[in-house]
C-alpha cells in the first residue's frame, strides 16, 4: 500500500466462511461522522462525509451462494432492504461486494438498472439481485462501460473453466454521472479466487478541519491621528533598532533568503507590538443607550 491503511472487518474471519469489511486510509477515519456499522457477517456500513456538507454511505455485501437454501438467501435479501431504506435521501449510495450472482446482458427488460455490456445469463440470484436495484433506483456500474471480456469478469467456474461476473459496484442512477470506470484488475493478488474489481467516483472528500489560532490585531487606533505618528515612529525606530535579530550581521550570517526575510519579518512585528500593543475588542452595550426607546 502506497499510503496508511486501517481495516474494518465483520465475519467469522478465523473459520474463513464469510465475512465483509472496509480498507480506508487512517487519515480519513477522523472524517467520518459516524462509526461504520457491522449488521452482520454479510453486510456492513460506512458513511463518509464529502464536500459541500454532503454524505456517502458504503454497504459492503456477501451474498449467499447459488446453491444455498431458500431461508438464508430471503433472510438476506431482508436484511439488506431494511439496511437500504435506512440510508439518507440524500447521501450518495454505494453498494460492493460479492453478491454471488449473475445478472446477465439483457438490458432491453432491465434497461432502468443495467447497462447494454453485461456477461452471460441470468441466473435466480441474479433475479433477487436485479430486482432489489430497481425497486431502489440503483444501477450496476459493471454494465456501463464498453471493455473486453478479460476486464470484465471476476470468477472462474472451477469445473466448466468459464468466466462469469459476480462481483459488482451499484450505485444510484442519479448519480451515475460521478462513476467514471468500473473494471477488473487483472494483476492484483488478493488470495482468492475472485478478481478485484475497482471503480472511479468523482466525488470529493471533506479533507480534516485545521485548527487555526485567532489572529491578533494591533492597536493601530494612533495611526489615523496625524499628532500621534511622530511620536509612533519614533518609538518604533528604536524599538526595531534594540532588536538583535534585526542587526546587520544577523544577515550577513545567513546566505538563505527566506531565512532572512523570517529573520526581518519577526524582528518587524515584535517592534510593532512593542510600539503599538494588542487591540482589546470592546463590546458596546446596546441596552443602556437605547434604554428610553426600548
Amino acid at each position: 500500500m502506497r499510503w496508511p491503511v486501517a481495516t474494518l472487518f465483520s465475519g467469522r474471519g478465523f473459520q474463513r466462511i464469510r465475512g465483509v469489511g472496509f480498507a480506508i486510509r487512517t487519515k480519513l477515519l477522523q472524517t467520518l461522522p459516524e462509526s461504520p456499522v457491522a449488521i452482520s457477517e454479510r453486510l456492513m456500513t460506512l458513511r463518509m462525509l464529502l464536500a459541500k456538507h454532503r454524505y456517502a454511505t458504503f454497504i459492503s455485501t456477501y451474498a449467499p451462494t447459488l446453491p444455498s437454501d431458500n431461508e438464508t438467501k430471503d433472510h438476506y435479501y431482508a436484511m439488506l432492504r431494511s439496511t437500504l431504506m435506512q440510508v439518507p435521501r440524500r447521501d450518495k449510495l454505494i453498494v460492493l461486494g460479492d453478491s454471488n450472482a449473475r445478472i446477465g446482458s439483457d438490458s432491453k427488460i432491465w434497461g432502468n438498472v443495467t447497462g447494454k455490456h453485461g456477461v452471460g445469463n441470468i441466473n435466480s440470484n441474479g433475479h433477487r439481485l436485479l430486482s432489489l436495484c430497481s425497486e431502489f433506483g440503483l444501477f450496476v456500474t459493471n454494465t456501463l462501460f464498453q471493455l473486453k471480456h478479460k476486464n470484465k469478469t471476476t470468477w472462474m467456474h472451477p469445473r466448466s473453466k468459464h468466466w462469469h461476473v459476480l462481483d459488482y459496484v451499484v450505485v444510484k442512477a442519479v448519480d451515475l454521472q460521478d462513476v467514471q470506470i468500473t473494471r477488473v484488475m487483472r494483476i492484483a493478488e488478493c488470495w482468492t479466487d475472485h478478481r478485484l474489481v475497482r471503480t472511479s467516483l468523482c466525488i470529493r472528500i471533506r479533507p480534516p478541519a485545521r485548527k487555526q489560532k485567532p489572529q491578533r490585531r494591533l492597536n493601530d487606533s494612533g495611526l489615523g491621528r496625524r499628532a500621534d505618528l511622530s511620536s509612533l515612529r519614533a518609538a518604533m525606530s528604536s524599538n526595531l533598532a534594540q532588536v538583535s535579530d534585526c542587526s546587520p550581521l544577523s544577515f550577513q550570517s545567513s546566505s538563505d533568503a527566506t531565512k532572512q526575510w523570517d529573520t526581518l519579518s519577526k524582528a518587524v512585528k515584535d517592534a510593532a507590538v512593542d510600539t503599538l500593543g494588542y487591540s482589546t475588542r470592546k463590546h458596546q452595550d446596546w441596552f443602556d443607550s437605547n434604554d428610553a426607546e426600548t
